[in-house]
């Protein structure tokens, strides 16, 4: 088989920053981050409903709609779904101080976020999307203990690139991985753009 049929078609990689990052950004990262936190805020969270406002602000709801009953993925939803998606991506990865570029709210960067447009009558089951969310517990169980251990990865780096400049590349290979698998996951149980179940894996 070639490689672009075994490939996950949801993947996230971030370019490894070979230069010493910016120290006082990062000494200060948990404030510098909250102007764009709050214009992410004001497109996803915004009230108290918290994940389901999430959800609205991603196109879930019609999309689930759209595929149970017409078989169709509408192309602007998607693209809409593509990039808040890589919006998410850049703001994570400077909040997990991976990178020091300030996120853009349009421009790639350095975190680059790849999510095939399925062709829903030939990749996509109609009545999965009622169950994608259910079959994932496994990942979400796994997941949570991933997210704590790299969170302690995090602050380790956050000293490493104080003292050093540097962020230590197997933890940014790690938490590079359980960001890929966070968006594996979100993409296959709630956008909806895959019925490959997601692998158990930080690799690509």
């Amino acid at each position: 088989m070639s490689e672009s049929s075994t490939q996950y078609p949801v993947n996230l990689n971030v370019d490894y920053p070979d230069r010493d990052l910016n120290r006082l950004t990062t000494f200060f990262r948990i404030f510098t981050i909250i102007p764009i936190a709050i214009v992410l805020g004001f497109l996803s969270w915004g009230g108290p409903e918290g994940f389901w406002q999430l959800l609205a602000t991603f196109v879930v709801v019609p999309t689930l709609l759209m595929i149970l009953f017409q078989q169709k993925y509408p192309r602007w939803w998607f693209d809409w779904n593509l990039a808040l998606a890589r919006f998410f991506g850049r703001f994570t990865a400077y909040l997990a101080l991976l990178r020091d570029e300030y996120p853009s709210t349009d421009e790639e960067q350095a975190v680059h976020i790849d999510i095939k447009y399925p062709d829903v009558k030939e990749e996509l089951s109609p009545v999965m999307p009622l169950f994608k969310w259910l079959l994932a517990i496994p990942h979400y169980v796994v997941l949570f203990f991933l997210t704590i251990a790299a969170v302690v990865l995090v602050i380790i780096a956050w000293f490493a690139i104080l003292f050093t400049g540097r962020y230590p590349r197997d933890l940014f290979d790690f938490v590079v991985g359980v960001l890929r698998w966070y968006l594996r996951v979100y993409a296959y149980a709630f956008l909806m753009t895959t019925d490959r179940y997601p692998p158990f894996s930080i690799t690509n």
